[in-house]
């Protein structure tokens, strides 16, 4: 895949992240908490299949990519550690609200969800511009 194909796709992948991260913050909005707290899992997992996207990278399952990401950015310190414990929690609170019966997701689960994916995602942002 040529270079320019791979920066077009990280970008759009990065984009689709915004997005997720406006649909999080307009549920949260509306209360509806497990919805928001889904949007902002997968506004950090599109920031972080964008950083694979640079590198021709990519995996069938969402293990797989949070994998690659804690093998390549966290433990060479491309990214601090704090964001591969943000991004398993999230994965995890994402499968309990998508699947589990009976899963109670507050007001305050979901705002402090928006939180920590909106610096995530920052700090994604933040190894494009270097």
């Amino acid at each position: 895949m040529p270079d320019n194909t791979r920066e077009d796709l990280a970008k759009y992948r990065l984009e689709m992240s915004n997005e997720h991260m406006k649909s999080a913050k307009a549920l949260l909005d509306i209360g509806s908490y497990k919805d928001s707290i889904g949007r902002s899992y997968f506004a950090m997992f599109s920031a972080v299949r964008a950083l694979l996207a640079l590198e021709a990278v990519d995996f069938s399952k969402h293990s797989g990519v949070i994998s690659y990401f804690q093998k390549e950015y966290i433990k060479t310190s491309k990214m601090d550690v704090k964001y591969s414990k943000s991004l398993s929690q999230a994965f995890q609170i994402r499968n309990n609200a998508d699947y589990q019966d009976f899963f109670v997701v507050s007001k305050k689960d979901a705002e402090e969800q928006f939180e920590r994916a909106e610096e995530f995602v920052d700090a994604v942002k933040l190894l494009f511009e270097t």
